[in-house]
């Protein structure tokens, strides 16, 4: 089953960094942009846990997902808290946003859903499109250096209420050459009303990116210049080197 048809449950699995991805939009909103921030822009939402974060801080949100179940999670979520936010279905290769956001934002991986450099580069130009001159799109995901283990794997969990989450995440398989490589997600579900643990498998494929690589697509795309690089930490203080040895890695990219 499709992990990103449960919402609910592969949202709270990323929600412990929520209020920090939130904080760094916000603080690099004050140091690069030279007006108030108002509007904001996230194309590939998932579940929003960023749209209801940033919507209870007083932003105007639009989003985008390509998941039936997500958009409607997104959008009753907020509703619930009583706020507004505009959550659409539609594609990150040809998104529209009018009036134009001051930031967008794209963190966790969502910009490697994008398999080919002809992807990547449409949903930059629909992003240049939607935000305003002197904006930012801020994309945060994982390189892979060229001494980067390529049989990875990750265990987490995270509770909230009666519901844990336990994920495992391995690379099923990684190619260098066609820069593609596949990840297996595995969401085990345990509530307090179920009499047993729900169990959800998902592969995904994602681009295989080096720094240098990143830099090479950004060049393609002149409405956008890279200013600063930050790591995972999201320390708006300690702007990063880049180079071939990073992996994870946020970029801070304004529009021209």
């Amino acid at each position: 089953m499709n992990c990103y048809d449960w919402p609910q449950y592969w949202d709270l699995a990323f929600d412990d960094d929520t209020h920090l991805e939130a904080d760094f939009v916000e603080a690099a909103a004050r140091k690069y942009c030279s007006f108030p921030v108002r509007r904001l822009l996230e194309p590939g939402c998932g579940g929003g846990r960023l749209v209801l974060e940033l919507a209870q801080r007083g932003y105007a949100v639009s989003a985008c997902d390509l998941s039936d179940a997500a958009v409607e999670f997104s959008m009753a979520r907020v509703a619930a808290a009583g706020l507004s936010a505009d959550v659409v279905i539609a594609d990150m290769r040809a998104l529209s946003c009018e009036p134009k956001a001051d930031v967008g934002y794209c963190l966790v991986n969502t910009f490697r859903h994008l398999l080919t450099e002809d992807d990547a580069v449409r949903h930059l130009q629909a992003m240049a499109d939607s935000v305003r001159s002197g904006g930012l799109y801020l994309i945060g995901m994982h390189l892979l250096p060229p001494d980067a283990d390529e049989e990875d794997s990750e265990e987490w969990s995270v509770s909230k209420d009666k519901t844990t989450v336990n994920m495992r995440l391995d690379v099923a398989d990684c190619d260098r050459t066609t820069r593609l490589e596949t990840l297996k997600f595995r969401m085990e579900v345990v509530t307090s009303d179920a009499a047993s643990p729900q169990l959800f498998e998902t592969d995904y494929q994602m681009r295989i990116y080096r720094a240098h690589q990143f830099e090479e697509l950004i060049n393609r795309v002149p409405e956008f210049e890279l200013l600063d690089v930050y790591d995972f930490w999201y320390d708006i203080e300690e702007p990063l080197q880049l180079s071939d040895e990073m992996g994870d890695t946020v970029f801070v990219l304004r529009r021209l």
